[in-house]
């Protein structure tokens, strides 16, 4: 494979729209619906997910201060979700960045794996050189800084089949269940497997894949960490299906409920795919898999602070439909807002806190409190679901029984529409139907996968942060202070 193949023979990516031109021609493997994608860029189902990609870009462009930083490797502008964490503050403005791209897309713009995996890399590169006398560290910052003067995107692939959850992927019947080496050269290493519920990778330019749990001596082959090219020969995408995703393809704009941005998952078939030496940063460390996974689960767990942007949405939607049904000032309705607001802005504080409470690795890689973060994404694991309840009952019942569009704009049935779902007197019919789609969309829809089931699941389901919440939550130390107060004799506790 030539450099030109792999970086790309266009410039630096400055706009929203030029990312979007980058992704035309691949000639990727993708499937949908049983059928090869001839131009994702161009397919109704998948281009929303591009743009809310491209919001990455353009918020950029628009709000700077948030969205760019100085790099660290370069000293250019650069954006931050190419940035290594060099601060306290970085990890803050990260946090702001993720929740206003949720107020702007209303859904997830898929750039938050890439960062938090090359932040998580960062330092165990670095703890893996100090053990081993390896050169990985220096491999990452090589490959990074020019990812960076090109602008492209990295999404990161952790999440494997997993298969029998009960066997360590040595143990396991389908030895490529998990994703592992199948040849070594004196090139690089040739992987197959699969990584599944892969945000955003049809929408990248890398993917760097990384182990998804602790490993064993026996597990080497798949202690595995590499960037690879989004059109490396031997790789298959086939597209997650969402609900109501096949509105996109109707016409119209109303039924989406969110007709601009969506989310977007796939599953990654390797078939012996190259990664080239210079691009592997872990190949048989095994004893650190489950470092980089610590790592990478708190940087990522809370990026979730991205689904109180998303929250804001359908707190301000919630808001319109009370509104238009003309009851905004009743005091019960005002109370489920707070409720609403109250639940969202406590998500908010456990990420910033986390960020604020951050540390420095001795690498310079600035890291979020592990604790801090686990109970914001376990937070998350609840209180979305709280969240969008509140909004169903706002909304009532005919948020689900709507006539489509295509009903509404019917010259005879249209006008008995407009007479019958009007709401508060003075009110737009259409209007009302497009907020009650976009509650829809975001409670029950597509992008109700990012608000709700990514919320549950991503970045490690519920138990996996009690683990770490229980790891960290120092009870012996808690039980001194009591005894301190109580004046109960001292004991190994």
């Amino acid at each position: 494979m030539s450099e030109m193949d792999i970086w790309g023979d266009y410039e630096t990516l400055n706009s929203g729209e030029a990312y979007i031109d980058s992704l035309r021609g691949r000639e990727l493997d993708v499937y949908l619906f049983g059928e090869l994608v001839e131009e994702p860029v161009d397919h109704p189902v998948i281009r929303p997910s591009i743009n809310a990609m491209a919001a990455t870009y353009d918020l950029a462009e628009s709000e700077e201060e948030v969205a760019t930083v100085s790099s660290s490797l370069s000293g250019a502008r650069i954006n931050r979700f190419l940035h290594i964490m060099n601060s306290q503050d970085d990890l803050v403005k990260k946090a702001q960045m993720q929740k206003r791209l949720g107020q702007e897309t209303g859904t997830c713009f898929q750039r938050c794996v890439g960062l938090d995996a090359i932040n998580a890399l960062h330092s165990v590169t670095f703890d893996i050189d100090e053990a081993h006398g390896t050169t990985y560290h220096q491999r990452l910052l090589a490959f990074l800084k020019k990812v960076q003067v090109k602008n492209q995107v990295i999404g990161g692939a952790m999440t494997d089949a997993k298969g029998d959850r009960s066997k360590a992927p040595h143990q396991q019947e389908e030895q490529d269940i998990y994703l592992r080496v199948t040849k070594r050269t004196d090139e690089g290493v040739y992987v197959s497997g699969a990584k599944c519920h892969q945000t955003g990778c049809i929408n990248s330019h890398w993917l760097i894949v990384m182990p998804t749990l602790r490993l064993t001596q026996h597990d080497k082959d798949y202690a595995i960490v590499g960037a690879i090219p989004v059109t490396a020969k031997g790789i298959t995408y086939i597209y997650g299906r969402q609900s109501c995703d096949t509105r996109a393809m109707e016409g119209g704009h109303i039924d989406t409920g969110n007709s601009e941005f969506s989310g977007q998952e796939a599953m990654i078939i390797f078939e012996n795919v190259f990664i080239p030496n210079e691009f592997i940063f872990m190949n048989g460390e095994y004893e650190f898999a489950s470092s980089l996974v610590e790592r990478f689960t708190t940087y990522h767990r809370c990026s979730y602070i991205c689904k109180t942007g998303v929250g804001d949405v359908l707190i301000g939607a919630s808001a319109e439909i009370a509104d238009m049904n003309g009851v905004s000032s009743a005091s019960h309705i005002k109370d489920k807002l707070v409720e609403m607001a109250h639940l969202n802005e406590t998500i908010r504080s456990n990420a910033l806190a986390s960020a604020y409470e951050g540390a420095p690795h001795k690498s310079g890689v600035w890291m979020n409190d592990e604790l801090l973060a686990n109970v914001c994404k376990h937070n998350v694991t609840r209180f979305p679901y709280e969240i969008s309840r509140l909004a169903q009952d706002l909304a009532g019942g005919i948020m689900v029984t709507l006539p489509s569009e295509k009903d509404l704009t019917h010259n005879k049935v249209g006008p008995l529409l407009k007479k019958y779902l009007q709401g508060r007197e003075g009110g737009d019919v259409t209007d009302r139907v497009r907020i009650l789609r976009l509650l829809e969309n975001m409670t029950l829809g597509r992008n109700a996968v990012g608000y709700l089931t990514e919320s549950l699941h991503g970045a490690g389901s519920p138990q996996a942060q009690r683990i770490q919440i229980a790891k960290g939550m120092k009870i012996n130390e808690k039980r001194k202070f009591a005894r301190k107060l109580a004046k109960v004799n001292e004991a190994d506790v």
